[in-house]
């Protein structure tokens, strides 16, 4: 079901030109990570985020907000797809949470910095991998040091 929900959101995203950038688990399974996908997370730039939550608006499943979660600090809409989670985040002001400090920390997302990768039968724009590293070593929840470890393990 990740490919047709991911097919879906990306389709929607290119047919009005919108930048995105892949985030999360699903980025980490482009540089390697093997576990199971529990949602699809992606970044659009602040000027784009009320466009999608309009285009997608049949699909929500959590109307956009702000919200203050599990180590996140941002605006976001989430989207249901064939049963599966599609998490759209507004990057403007987006923060995480440094579990080592217990500082928020700004989440510089910059469109203009990823790789291309093929996942789930799709050309996907992914935070870079140093990047993906960074910041979810600093979340440092399980899912986080687990996916970490898999992407340095991994030659990509």
């Amino acid at each position: 079901m990740h490919p047709l929900a991911a097919q879906w959101i990306v389709g929607l995203l290119r047919d009005r030109h919108i930048p995105f950038q892949i985030c999360g688990g699903l980025a980490a399974k482009g540089y390697g990570a093997e576990r199971a996908l529990n949602d699809i997370d992606l970044f659009v730039p602040d000027e784009h985020f009320m466009t999608v939550v309009q285009a997608g608006q049949a699909y929500i499943s959590k109307p956009a907000a702000h919200h203050c979660e599990e180590g996140w600090d941002l605006t976001y809409v989430q989207f249901k797809y064939e049963g599966i989670k599609v998490e759209v985040g507004n990057a403007e002001g987006a923060h995480i949470l440094d579990a080592a400090s217990q500082e928020w920390v700004p989440l510089n997302i910059d469109f203009a910095r990823y790789e291309t990768v093929n996942l789930l039968g799709l050309a996907l724009p992914l935070m870079l991998k140093e990047d993906l590293i960074r910041y979810k070593s600093m979340l440092s929840r399980p899912v986080d040091i687990d996916d970490v470890r898999a992407m340095r393990e991994c030659s990509k």
